[in-house]
């Protein structure tokens, strides 16, 4: 398998920590989005809205959805599981990874692209959107902490995708000067913490 990425983009990174969980062996080819490289006629052949991530596999067939890709490799490798292994416990990460990648992954998205300076003059940027998507981290934030009092995982008992995006959202929200506020949200830092201690974190 062939995984385009960009190594410093959150979505990437969430497919390269799910094949770490894994343990699958896979190939890179690094497609900077600072020089454009996503935006190459070459590239948009894989993606046509030039998104990464984007797997190819052997024959030529292209993936081009973080979490379609994470679940095509949990079909073919099932263990670790990552998605649940019955239906309540499927629902459940299901539901938390929507909260996840909706909650967190993309406001934080959203603040970076309209106030960061990378984006200046390529995009059409509007701060005041950012202010309210801040806004609405902080209540996601203290939140996600109530929610991690109550159990060491997003979704249970057991590290899952999950945990996964949401650890993808809030380190890449630092680009965005967004962090967990230690004392105010201690759950949230602890599971953070433990998130940081598995190798896969540093994929």
């Amino acid at each position: 398998m062939l995984l385009y990425h960009d190594p410093r983009a959150p979505n990437p990174r969430r497919v390269r920590m799910f094949f770490a969980e894994k343990g699958v062996a896979y190939d890179t080819i690094e497609v900077s989005i600072a020089t454009a490289a996503n935006e190459t006629p070459e590239f948009r052949k894989k993606n046509p809205i030039a998104l990464l991530p984007v797997l190819e596999l052997e024959d030529g067939k292209v993936l081009r959805e973080s979490v379609a890709i994470c679940r095509y490799v949990e079909d073919l490798h099932p263990e670790p599981n990552l998605f649940g292994t019955d239906a309540w416990e499927r629902a459940q990460i299901e539901q938390w990874n929507r909260h996840a990648e909706l909650e967190l992954l993309w406001p934080v998205q959203q603040v970076f692209r309209n106030t960061h300076e990378y984006w200046k003059g390529r995009i059409h940027q509007v701060p005041e959107f950012a202010d309210v998507m801040r806004e609405h981290l902080a209540a996601r934030y203290a939140w996600f902490d109530k929610e991690l009092a109550q159990r060491p995982y997003l979704a249970g008992e057991r590290f899952t995708v999950a945990d996964i995006t949401a650890a993808c959202a809030i380190d890449f929200a630092r680009v965005a000067k967004i962090r967990i506020d230690v004392a105010a949200q201690p759950n949230l830092a602890a599971w953070k913490a433990r998130i940081d201690e598995r190798p896969s974190s540093k994929a």
